[in-house]
């Protein structure tokens, strides 16, 4: 049964739709990486699947539930933006902190339960070693893995990433990916937008191409490779992956 599912969803903003009729589904325990060009709307389905942005028409349910309250979807679902915190002089356990706001309520009170799922998800992610380490000391792949652990942090069934290996080098992209199919392996749903295509081939179960005016395409990422598929999606020659 999905998770995550949409019915007949377009997206946009305001009266500009960038994508319609778009119906698709996120199971437990799946790693999906959506792909497209650029300015297709990728973004803006990564944060209309996670109630950042009002949806055109169309739903977005939740355990086959429409998702009406913006506090159960942050207890379901986490998402990790593109881009540096707002502020980087926090420590990364204080990052964390933040993760745990919809359970701790405005006050930010940690309790005991609170600081075991900071200290699992400082675990999973390997970076204990800069719990206290501030934000603006860390190099590109430590800052990226800690706001993973943010969302881990979090506590989310659902956990959605806006390239998540943007401006990191191959190791960390590596590291990355190996980190996320992990998380998905161990029962979470993990969407990640991506132009690491063939990277992403090898850790990714399904693919969600996206292409201007068309159909979502779905499918097992190395049968979309190698029928061209993928290729046609992203405009590109068959042999280029």
């Amino acid at each position: 049964m999905a998770l995550l599912s949409t019915e007949n969803l377009s997206i946009g903003y305001g009266k500009k739709v960038l994508a319609e009729k778009i119906v698709l589904e996120l199971n437990r325990g799946d790693l999906v990486g959506l792909i497209g060009q650029n300015g297709v709307g990728k973004s803006t389905l990564l944060r209309t699947l996670a109630g950042l942005l009002t949806k055109c028409s169309g739903e977005v349910y939740l355990d086959k539930k429409p998702i009406k309250s913006t506090k159960r979807a942050a207890k379901a679902i986490s998402i990790v933006l593109t881009g540096k915190p707002d502020t980087l002089n926090l420590t990364v356990v204080e990052l964390l902190a933040l993760g745990r706001h919809p359970y701790t309520g405005w006050l930010g009170y940690l309790k005991e339960d609170d600081k075991k799922k900071m200290e699992e998800a400082l675990s999973l992610m390997e970076i204990n070693y800069i719990a206290n380490t501030k934000l603006s000391e860390l190099s590109d792949g430590q800052l990226q893995k800690a706001m993973i652990a943010r969302a881990l942090a979090q506590d989310t069934a659902i956990i959605i990433l806006d390239e998540p290996t943007s401006h990191l080098d191959l190791k960390n992209k590596i590291d990355v990916l190996e980190l996320l199919k992990k998380i998905a392996n161990q029962g979470k749903s993990v969407l990640i937008s991506t132009h690491e295509v063939g990277l992403a081939g090898k850790y990714c179960n399904r693919f969600w191409c996206m292409d201007f005016g068309k159909e979502m395409l779905t499918g097992e990422p190395q049968e979309l490779i190698t029928k061209g598929k993928v290729q046609h999606y992203l405009h590109i020659e068959k042999d280029l992956l």
